[in-house]
């Protein structure tokens, strides 16, 4: 800990302001009887406002002659550890974000106010819940992984679904409560986090720090402050908790980390799995990275002995992997999306009092609304999209924008009959009441389960046998546990195994396992029912009726042929303007500049119109940066930004950098 003393000539702070400049700002201590701290938050004016931004260095001379006061030193002592601090300065540096950004992105907002909070007594979980007896691959892994503990190590846990990771997280977990530290557990969406913590609440008897962004925001900082404290020994968030500060972490777990939600898609552009990674290495402790469906780049790291492989190949329990079943669609009549086969098996399962799940990644009644005589559709005026049709709230909506309109009674152009084409949850939802009137139906998308309470009452409904049918998106894919759940459709997959986006065939191979794995967790005999017109599709065969490692090996070798991630590095420069040229000039003098630099070790690919150029009204393309080495897109970019930034076009231009980017859109 760095402290400055009334004695002592040090007297200048540099302090991180949330700003978008890139660079820290110097100021003097308020008074000579104040003490400073690095890692403590500072008030400073700025301009004509007042930020609160964290100190990162103190010393005793500064390039600017006349320098500003702070205005209050908020804390006397560091909200972050020296090697947090050096977390930030990594990703600030890596990400090419501004580091001032980053801190306010890591502090909960009631404590960017200058609030402080009193902490509440804390009170212990009665636990209820006793170690499950562990099979020989679950006490392996275990064995492995703490003989670990107290120094940086990164594991693959690759285990099927249903294999029994989370015991293998809660024992190890245990071991390190024993040791007086604490565990970081991610995982990657908040509707995971309710039956997750009502496991650790059964199973410890200490208080757990829960963060994401649900939590109101005065709970959120408690929470925050529990962690940054060491009062929490468990602290279980999303990927905003990646950045929180822990006194003495002790194992660190990324559940589902093959899933996109751990990359930040706006502002503060981080992964959150690949951010732990480097906070191992610097906190030293080990880092648990667990899935049933790895992602390539951490089957690449596997490969390269970055990580250590740990496989769960069975089922925990009684369980067994389901019957699954391909279903050839092409020539039969539909009702609403489903075959005469499906509908038959969800009528034997409602028989046996047993639950079925089906899953079509698309909410609403009908993606399409259109005029079978003139060709109108109904598209969105901000976006370059159709416009969807709820039948919930009877309207038009855009998913983009969020702009919505009344479904208009017949064509605007030539006043006859509009027709709603495709399926969504809803549609499947009405035509599944019409069939089975008797059953209980609940339906889990954005729309019906926007809140985490309102998703938190239907899981619990289908737990308690309430349910009998449940109709979900990816929401419901993953992570759950439903132990009367026997039967999953899935339908209008086929689009992914055409997609343009290259990694859209590795997502549909995970989406396919994970939702498979969501039956027959139990002693019932599980069955999945694939709907498709590719019934031959060989990739729907590996990835059904293989193992996911031979699925992984196939796409592998298929990246290496054509050197594609993560067999090379990426960064996609985003740009937007209201004007529609503005956003591809100002990525060409980006390219200019990378062209002018001499980085031949770069490929540049654009400027071009993003694949949906009009969003929200702003029109935008993208520019695509491509090296073999990380080290020499870095460099590059570096370059390529510290000329940007005094351009006048780029004041002109929203635009952002998305260093290894998992949507090119």
């Amino acid at each position: 800990m760095t402290i400055i003393s009334p004695h002592t000539t040090k007297h200048i702070i540099k302090v991180a302001v949330p700003t978008p400049v890139r660079r820290t700002f110097d100021y003097l201590v308020p008074d000579s009887s104040t003490r400073a701290v690095v890692g403590a938050r500072a008030l400073v004016p700025f301009g004509k406002r007042t930020l609160c931004g964290v100190i990162v260095q103190i010393c005793d001379s500064s390039p600017i002659a006349k320098l500003k006061h702070a205005l209050e030193i908020l804390d006397s002592s560091p909200l972050y550890t020296p090697q947090m601090l050096k977390l930030f300065t990594w990703a600030s540096n890596y990400y090419h974000y501004p580091i001032g950004m980053m801190y306010a992105a890591s502090i909960p907002p009631y404590l960017r106010k200058k609030q402080n909070v009193d902490l509440p007594e804390t009170n212990n979980n009665t636990a209820t819940d006793t170690p499950l007896k562990l099979n020989d691959e679950q006490k392996t892994a275990i064995n492995r992984i703490q003989t670990h503990f107290n120094k940086f190590a990164a594991f693959l846990l690759d285990g099927v679904t249903g294999s029994g990771k989370t015991e293998v997280y809660m024992q190890l977990i245990e071991q390190v409560i024993n040791q007086g530290k604490q565990a970081l557990i991610l995982v990657p969406e908040i509707n995971l986090t309710p039956q997750t913590l009502q496991r650790f609440k059964d199973r410890f008897a200490v208080p757990i720090a829960v963060l994401h962004s649900q939590v109101s925001e005065k709970q959120r900082a408690i929470h925050w402050l529990q962690a940054k404290n060491g009062v929490a020994p468990i602290v279980l968030g999303t990927r905003l908790a990646a950045l929180t500060p822990l006194p003495n972490p002790g194992l660190i777990i990324v559940d589902e980390e093959h899933d996109l939600s751990f990359k930040q898609q706006e502002r503060f552009r981080y992964s959150a799995r690949d951010l732990i990674i480097k906070r191992g290495q610097l906190e030293d402790c080990p880092v648990i990275l667990g899935t049933a469906t790895p992602s390539l780049e951490s089957w690449h790291n596997v490969k390269q002995n970055r990580y250590q492989h740990i496989c769960l190949t069975k089922r925990a329990g009684k369980a067994v992997a389901p019957e699954i079943e391909i279903i050839d669609t092409r020539h039969k009549k539909l009702d609403s999306g489903l075959s005469n086969h499906l509908l038959h098996q969800i009528e034997l399962r409602l028989k046996n009092n047993e639950q079925v799940l089906i899953f079509i990644n698309r909410r609403g009644y009908a993606p399409v609304a259109m005029c079978f005589n003139c060709g109108w559709h109904q598209s969105c005026k901000r976006c370059d999209s159709n416009m969807i049709y709820h039948t919930s709230c009877m309207q038009l909506r855009c998913h983009h924008c969020a702009s919505q309109m009344p479904l208009p009674q017949q064509c605007p152009s030539c006043n006859t009959e509009i027709n709603l084409l495709g399926i969504g949850t809803q549609r499947i939802e009405e035509c599944l009441s019409k069939h089975f009137p008797k059953a209980t139906i609940a339906r889990v998308d954005k729309d019906s389960a926007g809140t985490k309470a309102k998703l938190q009452n239907i899981l619990d409904d289908v737990n308690s046998g309430k349910v009998d049918i449940l109709i979900g998106t990816q929401m419901l894919a993953k992570g759950h546990h439903f132990p009367n759940l026997t039967l999953v459709g899935v339908v209008d997959i086929d689009q992914a195994l055409y997609s343009a986006d290259f990694r859209a065939v590795e997502r549909l191979g995970q989406q396919l396992t994970q939702v498979a794995g969501r039956t027959g967790r139990e002693d019932k005999k599980g069955q999945v029912i694939l709907q498709t017109t590719q019934p031959e599709h060989p990739i729907l065969h590996l990835i059904l009726f293989h193992d996911y490692h031979s699925f992984l090996d196939k796409i592998y070798a298929e990246r290496h042929a054509a050197q594609l991630p993560p067999f090379n590095a990426q960064v996609l420069l985003r740009a937007e303007t209201k004007k529609p040229q503005e956003a591809q000039n100002f990525l060409q003098m980006t390219k200019d500049t990378l062209t002018k630099g001499g980085m031949q070790s770069v490929s540049c690919f654009g400027p071009i119109p993003a694949p949906m150029e009009k969003r929200q009204g702003f029109y935008r393309a993208q520019l695509l940066l491509q090296a073999s080495t990380r080290k020499d897109l870095q460099q590059a970019l570096h370059h390529a930004l510290h000329k940007l930034e005094g351009e006048k076009l780029s004041t002109k231009v929203r635009w952002t950098v998305d260093v290894d980017p998992l949507e090119l859109y």
